[in-house]
């Protein structure tokens, strides 16, 4: 239990379907006075006190786990190693992937519970191959690209009471009728451990800072930097350049050297991906059964998804969407479906651009 809407519906529904129900709160921070501030944020104080105050309405015992410890080492140091990289992480996924439905799942289980149910948006289809991961009803508030890293096991242990709501305001309606007070409290947003969202002023406190170059595609020196952790593929804020594009249009970030400490910058066109690849993925179920198959591939949580065809060879996946993607950084996670149902996922380790460097 989040302390947000849904998570407490989630649970009033679990209790109405007549489980044993048991209200857990992850404390993911150890930083004992840090309070909400508007909608950002989503363990806080605040919204332990929020959880505590729904599981006390639906008579059900609460507790408060605390993994700080395990959320510092794999999704803050993950995600702080990742930049540093020149990768562009999605610290969500990781705390899906390595803290809800692994640490708390794998505590769970310990204990004799059947399933973790949490208030996500997606919903899980029975088939004679296994559970399958289906998108939500709600496709504005579809989460299932979050949850792309699970595995057959974990969804065996899954249970999403949401799901089918045909949306947000029903939610909303439903908690208010039960009397639980956060029926209109705002969504979570933003990066939970980096409250305020400066995600720039954050890493420089982790990583310091480091004058390095900007060049163009030719390799040509067209600005200077603080730190090449600060930028990802695609920002056009803050280049601060000091030689201006011949075509005097503006310039975006296409790549990020950390070894270097060097970014290259280059015209919005050359943003345009025709191939992704990555080697660590992972199948939400059963697999594909070819090598080779149609897909939709989808690289951001609310981004479209793409038509594309992919390759599963002994080095990873490969994916050609049929039109080039846009502004896609390695680091990034690429959700596999075909209709409604989540195949699987993969980091991004490689992109091929679309505009050759001589265009």
């Amino acid at each position: 239990m989040s302390g947000g809407v849904d998570s407490a519906v989630a649970a009033a529904r679990a209790v109405d379907a007549g489980h044993d129900v048991v209200g857990v709160h992850l404390a993911l921070s150890r930083a004992g006075g840090t309070l909400r501030t508007g909608s950002r944020g989503c363990c806080t104080i605040e919204d332990a006190l929020d959880a505590r105050r729904a599981a006390d309405l639906l008579g059900i015992p609460f507790y408060v786990w605390d993994f700080s410890e395990r959320f510092r080492e794999d999704v803050i140091a993950d995600f702080v190693s990742e930049y540093q990289a020149g990768r562009t992480p999605n610290p969500c996924m990781r705390c899906n992937e390595k803290i809800k439905f692994a640490a708390l799942l794998e505590r769970a289980i310990e204990l004799g519970f059947d399933a973790v149910c949490t208030g996500h948006y997606a919903t899980l289809i029975p088939t004679d191959a296994g559970l399958e991961l289906h998108r939500a009803a709600d496709n504005a508030k579809d989460q299932s690209y979050v949850l792309g890293v699970l595995t057959a096991e974990q969804l065996a242990h899954t249970y999403f009471p949401l799901g089918t709501t045909p949306s947000k305001a029903v939610v909303r309606a439903e908690a208010a009728e039960r009397g639980l007070t956060v029926a209109q409290k705002p969504d979570s947003h933003d990066i939970c451990f980096i409250p305020d969202g400066d995600t720039r002023g954050w890493l420089a406190e982790k990583v310091g800072t480091a004058t390095g170059e900007i060049v163009d595609r030719t390799g040509e020196v067209v600005g200077a930097h603080e730190g090449a952790h600060a930028f990802t593929v695609g920002q056009r804020r803050g280049l601060k350049l000091g030689v201006p594009a011949a075509d005097g249009k503006p310039r975006f970030v296409l790549e990020v050297r950390p070894v270097s400490n060097t970014v290259v910058v280059g015209p919005k066109e050359a943003l345009a991906i025709r191939e992704i690849s990555g080697e660590r993925f992972s199948w939400a179920g059963a697999g594909p059964v070819e090598a080779e198959f149609d897909c939709e591939v989808q690289i951001r949580a609310h981004a479209e998804p793409e038509a594309a065809r992919a390759f599963v060879t002994a080095e990873g996946v490969r994916v050609v969407p049929e039109e080039p993607l846009n502004g896609v950084a390695p680091g990034q996670t690429a959700v596999l479906y075909v209709g409604t149902r989540v195949l699987g996922q993969f980091t991004i380790d490689r992109t091929v651009s679309a505009v050759p460097v001589d265009a």
